[in-house]
Protein backbone atom coordinates (compact mmCIF):
# COMPACT_ATOMS: atom_id res chain seq x y z
CA UNK A 1 0.00 0.00 0.00
CA UNK A 2 1.38 3.50 -1.11
CA UNK A 3 1.02 6.39 1.28
CA UNK A 4 0.06 9.12 -0.18
CA UNK A 5 -0.06 12.69 0.97
CA UNK A 6 -1.73 16.15 -0.06
CA UNK A 7 -2.34 19.14 0.99
CA UNK A 8 -3.30 20.86 -2.66
CA UNK A 9 -7.30 21.23 -2.77
CA UNK A 10 -6.87 20.09 -6.15
CA UNK A 11 -5.72 17.09 -5.10
CA UNK A 12 -8.15 16.77 -2.29
CA UNK A 13 -11.26 17.05 -5.17
CA UNK A 14 -9.92 14.07 -7.13
CA UNK A 15 -9.58 12.10 -4.07
CA UNK A 16 -12.64 13.10 -2.80
CA UNK A 17 -13.96 11.72 -6.65
CA UNK A 18 -12.40 8.43 -6.94
CA UNK A 19 -13.56 7.66 -3.28
CA UNK A 20 -17.26 8.30 -4.49
CA UNK A 21 -16.22 5.80 -7.54
CA UNK A 22 -14.97 3.05 -5.10
CA UNK A 23 -17.71 1.05 -5.07
CA UNK A 24 -18.90 1.14 -8.45
CA UNK A 25 -18.13 -0.70 -11.71
CA UNK A 26 -16.36 2.03 -13.49
CA UNK A 27 -13.19 3.47 -14.93
CA UNK A 28 -11.57 6.29 -13.86
CA UNK A 29 -7.92 7.86 -15.11
CA UNK A 30 -5.41 9.95 -13.63
CA UNK A 31 -3.59 12.10 -16.23
CA UNK A 32 -0.45 14.31 -15.28
CA UNK A 33 3.27 14.61 -15.24
CA UNK A 34 5.48 12.09 -13.87
CA UNK A 35 6.37 12.05 -10.15
CA UNK A 36 3.69 13.96 -9.16
CA UNK A 37 2.28 11.07 -7.12
CA UNK A 38 -0.41 9.33 -9.29
CA UNK A 39 0.66 6.10 -8.81
CA UNK A 40 0.84 6.96 -5.13
CA UNK A 41 -3.09 8.57 -4.97
CA UNK A 42 -4.63 5.46 -6.73
CA UNK A 43 -2.68 3.14 -5.27
CA UNK A 44 -3.68 4.50 -1.59
CA UNK A 45 -7.47 4.20 -2.46
CA UNK A 46 -7.93 0.79 -4.86
CA UNK A 47 -5.00 -0.77 -3.04
CA UNK A 48 -6.40 -4.07 -3.07
CA UNK A 49 -6.54 -4.19 -6.32
CA UNK A 50 -3.62 -5.94 -9.07
CA UNK A 51 -1.42 -3.56 -9.86
CA UNK A 52 0.77 -3.63 -13.78
CA UNK A 53 2.51 -1.74 -15.92
CA UNK A 54 1.54 -0.99 -19.89
CA UNK A 55 5.32 -1.20 -19.91
CA UNK A 56 4.74 -4.83 -20.12
CA UNK A 57 2.42 -5.29 -22.95
CA UNK A 58 2.47 -9.21 -21.83
CA UNK A 59 1.59 -8.76 -18.41
CA UNK A 60 -1.29 -6.39 -19.53
CA UNK A 61 -2.81 -9.20 -21.95
CA UNK A 62 -2.52 -11.97 -19.02
CA UNK A 63 -3.51 -9.45 -16.60
CA UNK A 64 -6.96 -8.60 -18.80
CA UNK A 65 -7.52 -12.31 -18.87
CA UNK A 66 -7.27 -12.96 -15.45
CA UNK A 67 -8.76 -9.65 -13.26
CA UNK A 68 -12.14 -7.99 -14.02
CA UNK A 69 -10.60 -5.22 -11.63
CA UNK A 70 -7.16 -3.67 -11.83
CA UNK A 71 -4.41 -0.84 -12.04
CA UNK A 72 -2.76 0.11 -15.19
CA UNK A 73 -0.03 2.48 -14.68
CA UNK A 74 1.88 4.05 -17.90
CA UNK A 75 -1.00 4.10 -20.08
CA UNK A 76 0.39 5.68 -22.79
CA UNK A 77 2.48 2.44 -23.71
CA UNK A 78 -0.21 0.58 -23.88
CA UNK A 79 -0.29 -0.99 -27.63
CA UNK A 80 -1.86 -3.99 -29.40
CA UNK A 81 -4.50 -3.83 -27.44
CA UNK A 82 -8.53 -3.75 -28.56
CA UNK A 83 -10.80 -1.25 -26.66
CA UNK A 84 -13.32 -4.30 -26.34
CA UNK A 85 -10.76 -6.08 -24.05
CA UNK A 86 -11.04 -2.88 -21.35
CA UNK A 87 -14.90 -2.23 -21.59
CA UNK A 88 -16.03 -4.51 -19.42
CA UNK A 89 -13.53 -3.92 -16.99
CA UNK A 90 -13.21 -1.58 -14.14
CA UNK A 91 -9.86 -0.18 -14.65
CA UNK A 92 -8.27 2.39 -12.47
CA UNK A 93 -5.03 3.69 -14.74
CA UNK A 94 -2.58 6.27 -14.57
CA UNK A 95 -0.78 8.67 -17.38
CA UNK A 96 1.95 10.61 -17.73
CA UNK A 97 0.08 12.14 -21.33
CA UNK A 98 -2.55 11.47 -23.86
CA UNK A 99 -2.27 9.74 -27.11
CA UNK A 100 -5.29 8.86 -28.22
CA UNK A 101 -8.13 11.00 -26.99
CA UNK A 102 -11.04 9.18 -28.82
CA UNK A 103 -9.44 6.14 -26.76
CA UNK A 104 -9.96 7.83 -23.32
CA UNK A 105 -12.66 9.12 -23.76
CA UNK A 106 -14.61 5.57 -24.86
CA UNK A 107 -12.77 3.58 -22.04
CA UNK A 108 -12.82 6.06 -19.03
CA UNK A 109 -16.04 7.19 -17.32
CA UNK A 110 -14.18 9.60 -14.87
CA UNK A 111 -10.92 11.81 -16.44
CA UNK A 112 -8.88 13.45 -13.77
CA UNK A 113 -5.80 16.04 -14.01
CA UNK A 114 -3.07 15.96 -11.99
CA UNK A 115 -1.56 19.45 -11.71
CA UNK A 116 2.08 19.42 -11.68
CA UNK A 117 3.79 20.84 -8.10
CA UNK A 118 4.81 23.76 -8.85
CA UNK A 119 0.88 24.54 -9.21
CA UNK A 120 0.70 23.02 -5.94
CA UNK A 121 2.39 25.43 -3.46
CA UNK A 122 0.94 23.59 -0.28
CA UNK A 123 1.90 20.21 -1.05
CA UNK A 124 5.60 21.89 -2.07
CA UNK A 125 5.83 23.36 1.30
CA UNK A 126 4.29 19.76 2.81
CA UNK A 127 6.52 17.59 1.21
CA UNK A 128 9.84 19.63 1.85
CA UNK A 129 9.38 19.38 5.30
CA UNK A 130 8.73 15.62 5.13
CA UNK A 131 12.04 15.23 3.44
CA UNK A 132 14.04 17.35 5.21
CA UNK A 133 12.77 15.45 8.04
CA UNK A 134 13.74 11.99 6.40
CA UNK A 135 17.12 13.23 4.94
CA UNK A 136 18.34 14.08 8.45
CA UNK A 137 17.37 11.06 10.34
CA UNK A 138 19.23 9.06 6.99
CA UNK A 139 22.21 11.20 7.22
CA UNK A 140 22.40 11.73 10.62
CA UNK A 141 22.13 15.27 10.64
CA UNK A 142 21.40 17.21 13.66
CA UNK A 143 21.46 20.91 12.29
CA UNK A 144 18.40 23.07 11.66
CA UNK A 145 17.75 23.01 8.28
CA UNK A 146 16.26 26.99 6.51
CA UNK A 147 13.91 25.56 3.58
CA UNK A 148 14.51 29.33 1.95
CA UNK A 149 18.09 28.68 1.60
CA UNK A 150 17.32 25.31 -0.46
CA UNK A 151 17.83 26.03 -4.37
CA UNK A 152 14.18 23.86 -5.04
CA UNK A 153 14.15 22.02 -8.42
CA UNK A 154 10.84 21.09 -9.28
CA UNK A 155 11.56 20.50 -12.70
CA UNK A 156 10.44 16.68 -12.48
CA UNK A 157 7.94 17.47 -9.51
CA UNK A 158 8.31 15.50 -6.16
CA UNK A 159 12.10 13.28 -8.11
CA UNK A 160 13.80 16.29 -7.97
CA UNK A 161 12.51 17.75 -5.05
CA UNK A 162 13.43 15.25 -2.97
CA UNK A 163 17.16 15.31 -5.29
CA UNK A 164 17.19 19.08 -4.49
CA UNK A 165 16.82 18.71 -0.78
CA UNK A 166 19.23 15.73 0.00
CA UNK A 167 21.62 17.16 -1.60
CA UNK A 168 21.46 20.76 0.22
CA UNK A 169 21.59 18.57 3.00
CA UNK A 170 25.01 16.32 2.25
CA UNK A 171 26.48 19.89 1.24
CA UNK A 172 25.64 21.28 4.61
CA UNK A 173 26.73 18.13 6.53
CA UNK A 174 30.10 17.77 4.52
CA UNK A 175 33.51 18.30 6.57
CA UNK A 176 36.51 20.07 5.06
CA UNK A 177 38.19 16.56 4.70
CA UNK A 178 34.93 15.55 2.55
CA UNK A 179 35.18 18.49 0.42
CA UNK A 180 38.57 17.58 -0.27
CA UNK A 181 37.96 14.58 -0.92
CA UNK A 182 35.25 15.10 -3.05
CA UNK A 183 37.64 17.86 -5.08
CA UNK A 184 40.20 15.03 -5.87
CA UNK A 185 37.84 12.69 -7.08
CA UNK A 186 35.96 15.29 -9.42
CA UNK A 187 39.31 16.44 -10.73
CA UNK A 188 40.83 13.30 -10.81
CA UNK A 189 37.85 11.78 -13.60
CA UNK A 190 38.44 15.38 -15.51
CA UNK A 191 41.46 16.61 -15.33
CA UNK A 192 42.90 16.87 -19.35
CA UNK A 193 44.00 19.36 -21.58
CA UNK A 194 46.88 22.17 -21.32
CA UNK A 195 45.26 25.11 -19.01
CA UNK A 196 44.21 22.43 -16.18
CA UNK A 197 45.44 24.33 -13.15
CA UNK A 198 43.39 27.42 -13.73
CA UNK A 199 39.99 25.20 -14.52
CA UNK A 200 40.28 23.44 -11.31
CA UNK A 201 41.37 26.97 -9.42
CA UNK A 202 38.60 28.27 -10.28
CA UNK A 203 36.26 25.58 -8.72
CA UNK A 204 37.91 26.81 -5.53
CA UNK A 205 38.22 31.36 -6.16
CA UNK A 206 34.07 31.63 -7.64
CA UNK A 207 32.74 30.50 -4.58
CA UNK A 208 35.06 31.48 -2.06
CA UNK A 209 34.78 35.10 -3.50
CA UNK A 210 31.02 34.75 -3.86
CA UNK A 211 30.45 33.46 -0.36
CA UNK A 212 32.59 36.26 0.63
CA UNK A 213 31.37 38.92 -0.70
CA UNK A 214 27.26 37.74 0.39
CA UNK A 215 28.85 37.71 4.03
CA UNK A 216 30.07 40.81 3.98
CA UNK A 217 28.56 43.00 1.49
CA UNK A 218 31.83 45.06 0.98
CA UNK A 219 34.59 44.66 -1.81
CA UNK A 220 36.90 46.76 0.39
CA UNK A 221 36.48 44.33 3.76
CA UNK A 222 36.49 41.08 1.61
CA UNK A 223 39.64 42.15 0.01
CA UNK A 224 41.13 42.79 3.56
CA UNK A 225 40.19 39.17 4.71
CA UNK A 226 41.62 37.26 1.55
CA UNK A 227 44.75 39.18 1.94
CA UNK A 228 45.11 40.72 -1.86
CA UNK A 229 44.40 43.95 -3.49
CA UNK A 230 40.96 45.29 -3.73
CA UNK A 231 42.12 46.07 -7.68
CA UNK A 232 43.19 42.14 -8.02
CA UNK A 233 39.93 41.31 -6.31
CA UNK A 234 37.71 43.24 -8.47
CA UNK A 235 39.78 42.04 -11.48
CA UNK A 236 38.78 38.31 -10.18
CA UNK A 237 35.27 39.06 -9.94
CA UNK A 238 34.81 40.30 -13.56
CA UNK A 239 36.70 37.30 -14.52
CA UNK A 240 34.16 34.88 -13.11
CA UNK A 241 31.31 37.45 -14.14
CA UNK A 242 30.27 37.45 -10.35
CA UNK A 243 27.00 39.92 -9.35
CA UNK A 244 28.67 42.01 -7.05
Amino acid sequence: MYNFISKSPTIQDIIKGLDLTKSLFVSSIIIGEPHTGKKALISSIFGDLPLVSAKDNDMIKDALQKYDELIITDLEYLQNISPSLLEDKKIIATANSITNQNFIDEIFAFIYHMPPLKERPEDIKHLSDIYIKEAKEKLMVDKDIDISKIDIDLTENTKTLQTSIYKHIIKLSMSKDDIKESLYNYIYEHIDGNNAYKEFLDIYEEPLIKAGLTKYHSQLKLSSILGINRNTLRKKILEHKIDA
